[in-house]
C-alpha cells in the first residue's frame, strides 16, 4: 500500500460508495470490507456493520469509512480523472453524474455522494500550456464557458488565430 491515500468520509454509504466507483474505472476492486470490532452505542453503529472499505481505482489506493454524518465532501477537494479524447470525456461524465450526479462548470461535477470530480482531457492541459500563449488563452476562454468540456471546441478555439 502506498504512504498516501486519500482517505473518504462517508455517512454510511462507504461500501456502496466503493462499489460504484470501481464499477467506473478498470484496474479497480475492493481490496477488504471492515466491520466494526463493536457496538458504537453514540452513533447507533453495531458490531459488523460496515466501518472501512479499502479499495483500488486505477490501481491506486483509497479507503472509504462511513463516519456519520456532519463531514460532507466540499469543492475545496477533488478527484481528477485524466482522459485521451472525448469518448473517455463522456464515458466518465456520464457515469460520475449518473443517479443524482451534478454538473458543475468547466469539467467539474459532484458525483450522486457528493464527491467532486474533474473529468479533464489531455488536449485541454496540452493547449493551454503549449508554446502559443494566444491559442492558449482562447482555449481556456472557451473552456470557461463550458460545463463539460467539449474536445472538438477547445480544437475550435485553439486554431482560429
Amino acid at each position: 500500500m502506498s504512504k498516501i491515500s486519500p482517505f473518504l468520509w462517508f455517512d454510511k454509504e462507504a461500501e456502496e460508495a466503493a462499489r460504484f466507483y470501481v464499477a467506473i474505472f478498470p484496474n479497480s476492486r475492493i481490496v477488504s470490507v471492515n466491520g466494526l470490532p463493536t457496538d458504537l452505542p453514540h452513533t447507533g453503529a453495531k458490531a459488523g456493520d460496515v466501518m472501512t472499505v479499502t479499495f483500488e481505482l486505477d490501481g491506486l489506493p483509497y479507503v472509504a469509512m462511513n463516519g456519520g454524518p456532519g463531514h460532507p465532501f466540499t469543492d475545496a477537494i477533488s478527484l481528477t480523472v485524466d482522459c485521451d479524447g472525448q469518448d473517455e470525456v463522456d464515458r466518465y461524465w456520464n457515469a460520475l453524474t449518473a443517479d443524482g450526479g451534478q454538473e458543475i462548470a468547466c469539467g467539474w461535477l459532484k458525483d450522486r455522494y457528493g464527491l467532486c470530480w474533474q473529468v479533464t482531457p489531455r488536449q485541454l492541459i496540452e493547449m493551454t500550456t503549449g508554446p502559443d500563449k494566444a491559442a492558449a488563452a482562447r482555449v481556456f476562454q472557451a473552456m470557461m464557458g463550458m460545463v463539460k468540456i467539449d474536445v472538438a471546441k477547445l480544437q475550435q478555439a485553439h486554431d482560429a488565430g
